[in-house]
């Protein structure tokens, strides 16, 4: 017994120099006496415990794959039996027990885990990669080209504004596009396109500020139909469930709101460029909006560029006729970056230099909240009700939203976020159906948007309830490996609610989206402003569980205490998978490298228990979290040195990726 005992301690010795497994007791421990402080890990009040299956009000129907859902639930429920079956026969041959390996290079296995986490992020961004990104990589300092951006320390708000105003269709966001650098704002040649004020950092020289896009202004008295016309509404797509006569009223009030977040942004404003179109000429609406700026911003620096003028000795013709205006006309194109030069320095002789505060903290990270979700659900009203301010237009008007609008806020608390504020997304289908470019790229800003935020608020309507399109938005989320919380708006519009309405409804919600059952429930009513806060303590408390770092002991005392209450199962041929260590990667999202002898041997409900385990012990609710499986390192020697090949075969959580080197 002696004899085999030397002989397997050596055997494993050369194989696994570098891997040691967890110290397993001679005999499993129950868990009752695991130190008490594992059970006290989990620093999120969001953990949700729900009842059993009781009636929901008529409001709550069921989704479209809620039978398909009960029948994966009812074949996990099985496997897991499965699991226990296999587990109760751990005791008998179970090479693991008492084993103990010291020899370990917890250095080595870190590097290793790193460079898994980089395979797997790398191979995860190439499949998530959107189809319009590319456009970004043709930003140059080149004509024809984008200019390159630059930030300072200074926040925002100190930074004096620069607002480009003028009739619809004139070149105002292709202008905006050329002064921040990149493709923030949505250009199509169509008008209406703009209607909230969107912001971003520009520089030159020594000056550094903000240029503020406006929607067109009409502020001529018109026709009904020609409004409708030039603002490109519709009362059709989205509006079918609304009454008539508040489809007329909202279009009605749509350009004054347009021309309202206009004159907010020239309020602020330092310097004004009132752009004008060179080739359409001199028309009344710019006479109009001229008159305006002379009699009510006379004190401000105003700039009269007239754009589309491709050709320098066409432009100055083009530009003669707005003489009449009482400004100083300088020709320019947007789209070739002619004569952005001379307006620039222009645009600087009416800004003072910003100094940034001597005592000022730069802030290197300020996490960004998106707020996502179908047409007509609220996210702009949550928005203007978390900032005090209509920011954004808030009208029963399908897709009023149309670019990513970004908002600095800071909490109660001190804390500082990011708002980002998204287009309505509709199914795939009816947006290529609609035939609008507009909408197209609209909702692959709102996808780009999840994609650079940190957390994503999902917003839902109560009586509608959870759609398909909701569920396929949150597996882009999850995907996507953000924070998430879940808000219900329009909580009012429920009738006859009690004590047990929301317990209900969010095991509705629950059942419907399975693939974010890790994510808080939030109840709103955010055109009344009511609870509206608890979407910022929730966003600020998913956010600091999802850049939680877990120690390393403490992980694996969880991992250990996991495999002692359900070991993983025996293949037929009598192989059990077996843990050597554990390590967390990374974080935003947190992501777990297991180091084990074969990661085929780990089924998917295994990985979903370890899940599970680790969620339950340790917290990290609110974030996905990410289990990756490490096979172990086999060791060869090549000409003389041992050379070390790494045989990876590591899993994501959802299956769909798998790595092999």
């Amino acid at each position: 017994m002696v004899a085999l005992e030397l002989f397997h301690s050596s055997a494993l010795s050369k194989t696994l120099s570098l891997l040691s497994p967890l110290a397993f007791p001679k005999s499993p421990l129950p868990p009752s006496l695991f130190p008490p402080t594992l059970r006290s890990l989990s620093l999120s009040p969001l953990a949700f415990s729900l009842p059993k299956r009781s009636f929901l009000p008529h409001c709550l129907s069921r989704s479209p794959h809620a039978n398909q859902q009960q029948e994966e639930q009812g074949k996990e429920e099985l496997e897991e039996e499965e699991l226990e079956e296999f587990g109760e026969d751990e005791e008998e041959g179970d090479e693991s027990k008492g084993e103990d390996f010291s020899d370990v290079d917890v250095d080595a296995l870190e590097e290793e885990a790193r460079y898994a986490f980089l395979q797997y992020s790398s191979s995860l961004s190439n499949e998530l990669r959107i189809e319009d990104e590319a456009d970004d990589q043709t930003r140059r300092n080149k004509k024809g080209g984008w200019r390159e951006t630059r930030t300072t320390s200074i926040p925002d708000h100190l930074l004096p504004r620069v607002t480009i105003v003028g009739r619809p269709n004139v070149g105002k966001s292709a202008l905006y596009n050329r002064l921040v650098g990149g493709n923030r704002a949505i250009v199509v040649d169509e008008p209406g396109v703009t209607r909230d004020r969107l912001y971003g950092r520009s520089f030159w020289g020594e000056h550094e500020f903000m240029v503020v896009d406006t929607g067109g202004v009409i502020n001529i008295s018109r026709s009904q139909t020609d409004v409708m016309e030039d603002l490109a509404i519709t009362t059709t797509i989205g509006m079918d469930g609304i009454p008539l006569a508040s489809r007329e009223a909202a279009v009605s009030r749509m350009p004054t709101m347009i021309e309202k977040q206009a004159a907010l942004a020239v309020e602020e404003a330092s310097v004004i460029i009132f752009l004008v179109d060179g080739q359409a000429g001199l028309t009344a609406a710019d006479e109009e909006i001229a008159d305006w700026l002379r009699k009510n911003y006379s004190n401000k620096f105003v700039i009269l560029a007239v754009n589309k003028c491709e050709s320098p000795r066409k432009g100055m013709m083009q530009a003669s006729e707005f003489w009449s205006f009482g400004f100083s006309p300088l020709p320019i194109s947007a789209l070739s970056g002619t004569g952005t030069g001379e307006l620039l320095d222009l645009v600087c002789s009416g800004l003072q230099k910003i100094e940034g505060p001597e005592n000022l903290e730069v802030e290197d990270y300020v996490p960004a909240i998106a707020i996502v979700g179908r047409p007509n659900v609220g996210k702009s009203s949550i928005l203007n009700a978390l900032v005090g301010e209509d920011r954004t237009i808030v009208s029963p008007i399908s897709g009023t939203t149309r670019d990513a609008i970004d908002t600095e806020f800071t909490a109660p608390d001190g804390q500082k976020f990011r708002l980002i504020d998204t287009a309505g997304i509709r199914r795939r289908a009816a947006v290529a159906s609609s035939g609008s470019m507009t909408e197209t790229l609209s909702v692959n800003r709102a996808f780009r948007a999840i994609r650079r935020s940190d957390v994503v608020a999902l917003v839902i309507e109560a009586v509608a309830c959870i759609t398909e399109q909701d569920c396929k938005i949150a597996e882009r989320i999850e995907r996507e490996g953000k924070g998430c919380l879940i808000v219900v708006n329009k909580w009012d519009t429920i009738p006859n609610k009690n004590q047990q309405t929301a317990t209900y409804y969010e095991q509705d919600v629950r059942e419907k989206l399975r693939v974010l059952d890790w994510a808080p429930i939030v109840y709103s009513t955010a055109i009344a402003g009511h609870s509206v806060e608890k979407i910022i303590v929730s966003a600020s408390t998913v956010e600091k569980e999802r850049s939680r770092r877990l120690g390393t002991s403490i992980l694996n005392q969880v991992v250990r205490e996991a495999l002692a209450f359900k070991s993983p199962p025996r293949t037929r041929g009598g192989k059990r998978g077996r843990v050597y260590y554990c390590t967390q990667a990374a974080i935003r999202p947190p992501t777990f490298v297991f180091f084990v002898n074969d990661a085929k041997l780990f089924p998917e409900t295994y990985r979903r228990y370890m899940e599970k385990k680790l969620r339950s012990d340790a917290g990290f609710s609110g974030t996905p979290i990410r289990l990756l499986w490490r096979s172990r390192r086999k060791m060869e020697k090549d000409e003389g040195r041992a050379a070390t090949r790494t045989q990876a075969n590591f899993v994501a959580r959802d299956g769909n990726l798998a790595l092999a080197s």
